[in-house]
């Protein structure tokens, strides 16, 4: 089973985890049913739940209704799935600022793991 943690920001704030927070209840509900079962599906999830979009960016495809939320995350060694950022989509494309930011979290983590 694989564990899911939270990106940490060097002032302790979890933006994965406000993000959630500040859903609506039925799909922050949603958010975290499918997050559980990334847990346990790990690298073996695939789509439409999860999808590889490059750079080892992932994204977890939550919908409900019309609602569209996506919860872009990494892995870490064999059993640690780190989500860095979330966001509503409102377009077909995955925007690519987004990804960005997973990335540039994804490096932020390696080097502060490395400190450690």
């Amino acid at each position: 089973m694989f564990s899911v943690n939270f990106f940490s920001e060097d002032n302790g704030n979890k933006p994965v985890a406000e993000f959630i927070s500040a859903l609506a209840p039925k799909m922050r509900a949603k958010v975290v049913s499918d997050l559980h079962r990334l847990e346990m599906l790990g690298s073996e999830a695939r789509y439409p739940l999860s999808r590889h979009l490059g750079l080892g960016i992932f994204e977890l495809r939550t919908i409900l209704g019309h609602d569209i939320v996506r919860v872009l995350y990494f892995f870490d060694k064999n059993e640690i799935i780190v989500a860095t950022n979330g966001f509503v989509k409102k377009q077909m494309k995955t925007p690519r600022s987004e990804i960005l930011l997973a990335v540039k979290r994804r490096e932020k983590y390696f080097e502060k793991r490395g400190r450690e």
